[in-house]
C-alpha cells in the first residue's frame, strides 16, 4: 500500500492544509473498495450475485439464463409417459389432470442459478467418462452423500444398451431435480440416453436402482424430489 504522506514534497509536507486535501483526495479516489467489490460480486463465480451471475451465465453459454422450467410435483391420473420428471399415477394415487399450469418457467434465485452455471461450466470442460461424471457430481453437491453414474445397458436393453444413470444418494430439491433433468447442461456421451436416480439410503425400491435401495419390511416408501 502507497504511503501518501511520502509522495508530499518537503516543502509543502508541514502544511496542514495541502497535507489534508491530499490525504482526502487519496481516500476519495483508492480503488480498494470497488476491486474488492468487482471481485466479490462479480468475477468470483462462487460469491457473485445479481447481474455478476447474469453475466457468467452468458460466459457458460445459457441461452436462457436464468429461466428454467420446473416439473411438477402433482401426480395425475393417467398411463405412464414421457413426462420428466413422471407425473402419473394410478387410481387410488392420482388426481384427475386439472388443466395446464399458467406457467411452470421460473426464474431462478442468485443460488440456484449458481448451481446451474457450474453445472454448465463443468460440463464445457469435462469428458464423459464415468470418472470424470462422478468427480463433476462431487463438485456440485459437496458433503451431500454420495452421487455417481451408473450404466444402465445391462438392464435397459430397449435402449440398445446406450443408457446410463445419474444415481443420488441423498434427497434433491424440485429446482435441482430440474437442473439435472430439463436444463440440458449435463454432460453424456454422445447417443446415451440418460436418467436420475434419487434413492435416499434405506428407502424402498426395485433391484434395478440398486444400491442403497431397501426392500419391503426395511426401507421407507420413496420420497420424490420437492
Amino acid at each position: 500500500m502507497i504511503n501518501v504522506e511520502q509522495t508530499i514534497q518537503s516543502e509543502y509536507a508541514n502544511s496542514p492544509v495541502i497535507t489534508q486535501l491530499i490525504t482526502n483526495m487519496d481516500q476519495y479516489i483508492d480503488p480498494r473498495a470497488n476491486i474488492d467489490a468487482f471481485y466479490t460480486l462479480i468475477w468470483n463465480v462462487l460469491t457473485a450475485q445479481g447481474i455478476g451471475l447474469d453475466i457468467w451465465g452468458k460466459i457458460v453459454v445459457l441461452p436462457n439464463g436464468r429461466l428454467l422450467k420446473l416439473g411438477s410435483n402433482n401426480q395425475i391420473f393417467g398411463f405412464a409417459n414421457t413426462d420428466i420428471p413422471a407425473d402419473w399415477a394410478p387410481f387410488n394415487q392420482g388426481t384427475f389432470y386439472p388443466g395446464q399450469d399458467a406457467s411452470t418457467t421460473f426464474a431462478l434465485g442468485d443460488e440456484a442459478f449458481r448451481t446451474l452455471i457450474l453445472a454448465k461450466a463443468l460440463a464445457n470442460i469435462t469428458a464423459t467418462t464415468s470418472l470424470a461424471l462422478n468427480q463433476l457430481l462431487r463438485n456440485l453437491f459437496p458433503g451431500r452423500g454420495r452421487a455417481y453414474v451408473v450404466d444402465r445397458g445391462k438392464i435397459n436393453t430397449a435402449a440398445g444398451g446406450m443408457s446410463m444413470s445419474f444415481v443420488f444418494e441423498f434427497n434433491l430439491s424440485q429446482v435441482e431435480y430440474a437442473i439435472l433433468t430439463q436444463s440440458g447442461v449435463m454432460p453424456h456421451p454422445a447417443g446415451v440416453g440418460f436418467n436420475v436416480i434419487v434413492v435416499p439410503a434405506g428407502q424402498i425400491g426395485f433391484e434395478q436402482a440398486g444400491y442403497p435401495s431397501a426392500p419391503l419390511s426395511q426401507g421407507t416408501l420413496y420420497v420424490p424430489p420437492t
